[in-house]
């Protein structure tokens, strides 16, 4: 008898604790929630406004939400170390929108965004160690080292653009092909609410209606265009209604089922044949508009804590699952010291990666095309361009 009682108890011990803390609580699979209702515009019918929760999904988005935090907060300290120089915007806070687009869409649909753009990085794919190692400019970058924080891509994710609105045509270009290819392929075009004043954003909404793209507009208000709050920079903030022709809806942005939901909704009404639809998501940023920016001269300390505070979109999940029995304080806590443990292997590699050779400085202007010179700074200087 204690010869069994022995082996139990040592098998037990070889088991590491995250997985004996699993078998031991009794999870629920699933879960439904009350979600926001979201305010629509030419619209008879909205998304849900509850939706179910798997503890599978439910522990996929914390860990991404996570992820994207821990990514964020790291570039911001390498950023002070001089490691990473140049324009970097950093989207800690808006983890619900990033994570909740991504689950509402397919991997072959495609997505266009503007230079605020790890989060979205991550969650098409994109490894932690490839993206701050380009913000580092390493040669392990996701972009060889060459584009920087704006600039970062990967199949079906098309950047980062550093001019402000200039995605919009761009993702409206990218849905035109969708059509014209009949693949039923959508594309998700973000924009922020400072980028909702430009004029092209205007333009690519008329063609999308004209030709009926399967364009999901999507402006992400976080309240401040740079250092301008919305209120002092739109004559109207109801960015949802600004296709005009267009039908929209506006959602709660802090939380990663409302823009599932919304998502999944919007996808659909593109897919089904009656063009696009403009949705925003209410969102907020922690950091300042970039890394040359406090971000607390604008508005108050006191703002930004009372946000953190209210309506964490990471905060929200957590409470969720463990009030509905979807996982424990212990369990979410393990995942924590894995994402920080993964997130500081890429900070290593990130800091430690070479930097790409100056021979390779004029290679990848184009993918598919015989080698060829470029010109440098001056008529002197050649530089061969392999794809």
């Amino acid at each position: 008898m204690l010869a069994a009682v022995s082996r139990v108890l040592s098998r037990a011990a070889q088991k590491p604790a995250s997985r004996v803390l699993v078998a031991s609580c009794n999870y629920s699979k699933d879960a439904t929630f009350e979600i926001k209702k979201c305010d629509l515009y030419g619209l008879e019918k909205g998304p849900p406004v509850t939706t179910v929760l798997t503890r599978e999904d439910g522990l996929k988005y914390y860990r991404m939400m996570l992820t994207v935090r821990r990514m964020e907060l790291k570039a911001d300290q390498l950023y002070k170390q001089k490691f990473i120089r140049g324009f970097c915007h950093l989207c800690d806070g808006q983890e619900a929108c990033s994570v909740g687009l991504e689950a509402g869409i397919k991997p072959t649909d495609h997505v266009i965004t503007s230079y605020r753009a790890h989060g979205l990085c991550y969650t098409r794919g994109l490894s932690v160690r490839s993206i701050l190692a380009e913000l580092t400019g390493r040669r392990g970058g996701c972009a060889k080292g060459k584009g920087g924080s704006m600039h970062m891509y990967i199949k079906n994710f098309y950047g980062g653009n550093g001019i402000v609105g200039a995605q919009g045509p761009l993702g409206a270009g990218i849905a035109l092909a969708c059509k014209y290819k009949g693949n039923e392929e959508i594309c998700l075009t973000l924009y922020g609410d400072g980028a909702a004043n430009q004029g092209q954003i205007a333009e690519a909404h008329n063609m999308a209606a004209l030709w009926k793209l399967p364009c999901v507009f999507i402006c992400e208000n976080n309240l401040y265009g740079m250092g301008t709050s919305v209120k002092r920079a739109a004559a109207s903030t109801d960015y949802y209604k600004r296709g005009h022709f267009l039908p929209g809806l506006r959602v709660d942005g802090m939380d990663v089922l409302s823009v599932r939901e919304a998502t999944k909704f919007a996808a659909d009404y593109c897919r089904s044949g009656k063009g696009s639809i403009v949705m925003e998501l209410q969102t907020y940023r922690y950091h300042g508009h970039s890394m040359s920016d406090p971000g607390i001269s604008y508005r108050s300390r006191e703002e930004v804590q009372d946000m953190r505070r209210k309506s964490d979109p990471i905060m929200l999940l957590k409470d969720r699952m463990v009030n509905s029995n979807l996982a424990t304080i212990e369990e979410l806590k393990g995942i924590d010291v894995e994402v920080r443990k993964e997130i500081e292997d890429a900070a290593r590699f990130a800091t430690t990666d070479p930097e790409p050779p100056l021979e390779e400085l004029g290679h990848h202007i184009y993918c598919d095309n015989p080698p060829f010179e470029v010109r440098g700074v001056n008529q002197w200087i050649k530089f061969k361009s392999l794809s």
